[in-house]
């Protein structure tokens, strides 16, 4: 059983066509991130799988279930953390995990959800007085107190830190090794790459590329790129010949190859018999961002 099943989903406002045919399924325990630039389509697609938005066409199913029945069973088995999200400031995050906790049948311990999302330290301080970081813990332990089976997270770390990011990744983690299942949007591409077992890329309303993030595009079939810089009175030209596409601007030097084991051993070998240092010596494949700007930008031009 999957999770979520989307089939032929259509949304449109006015002469506007917002979702246009898109189809996808998210396994059980999956972490599953849907990218796009805005207006692609993204938050409409999800708010019609939470159940808070219509659609004009198409099936869906949620946990086995159609999100557009409003049905509270649908309601207890999922969280939600939105972009913004609101609380009663004047109360502590303990009685915040508390009182949500009530309206669940089935909920979680309110110190096992604090312990969870790393904030021990402020169990006893009020929301207003929590860093932006904090908050977004905050908002992640209330989406769990009713111990979702399914959780939609939407742009989860937006005006983190760096230190906060990587926090907030770690507890996202931890709710996969509980087998959750994990629906993300992000714009972070190193997050997508980080949490996600696939990755969607929408564009215009459609969904234009889905692959895991290694493979998103071709990404594992691209060519990887060796650069480096060469000493001032090392001249390129007598560079070991390479299988490769060879790219010169002065002393930087960058080498496009299929075989990029190979190559990087014909370089560094010439190079050490000859008492050569090679500053700055790099390898790397297309990075998930390349990728998705290539998809995206591909898919602007053809709708143009």
């Amino acid at each position: 059983m999957n999770a979520i099943e989307v089939v032929d989903l259509r949304k449109s406002y006015g002469s506007l066509e917002a979702v246009s045919g898109v189809g996808f399924e998210v396994g059980l325990g999956e972490v599953f991130c849907l990218l796009g630039p805005n207006g692609a389509g993204k938050t409409t697609t999800v708010e019609i799988l939470e159940g808070y938005r219509s659609r004009d066409g198409g099936a869906v199913s949620v946990l086995g279930i159609d999100p557009a029945e409003g049905s509270r069973e649908l309601r207890e088995r999922i969280g939600i953390v939105l972009q913004s999200c609101g609380v009663q400031t004047a109360l502590t995050v303990a009685e915040l995990v508390e009182m949500y906790g009530r309206y669940y049948e089935h909920r979680r311990g309110v110190d096992e959800l604090i312990e969870l999302v790393e904030l021990d330290a402020k169990r006893d301080t009020r929301a207003s007085e929590l860093s932006g970081g904090q908050r977004r813990r905050l908002d992640l332990a209330l989406a769990l107190v009713g111990d979702p089976e399914l959780l939609f997270l939407d742009e989860p770390t937006t005006g983190f830190d760096p230190a906060a990011r990587r926090h907030a990744w770690s507890t996202i983690r931890a709710l996969c090794e509980l087998g959750k299942t994990v629906f993300l949007t992000t714009h972070f591409m190193d997050e997508a790459q980080t949490l996600a077992d696939r990755v969607a890329v929408m564009r215009a309303g459609a969904i234009v590329a889905l692959d895991t993030p290694k493979r998103l595009g071709g990404r594992e079939l691209r060519p990887s790129t060796i650069a480096f810089e060469l000493p001032d009175e090392q001249a390129a030209a007598e560079l070991p010949r390479i299988d490769g596409e060879l790219v010169i601007d002065g002393r930087n030097v960058a080498v496009r190859t299929h075989e990029p084991v190979r190559a990087t051993a014909a370089i560094t070998g010439w190079a050490l018999e000859r008492g050569i240092e090679l500053e700055h010596l790099s390898v790397a494949q297309p990075t998930l961002e390349d990728i998705y700007l290539e998809l995206t930008s591909e898919s602007e031009q053809a709708s143009a």
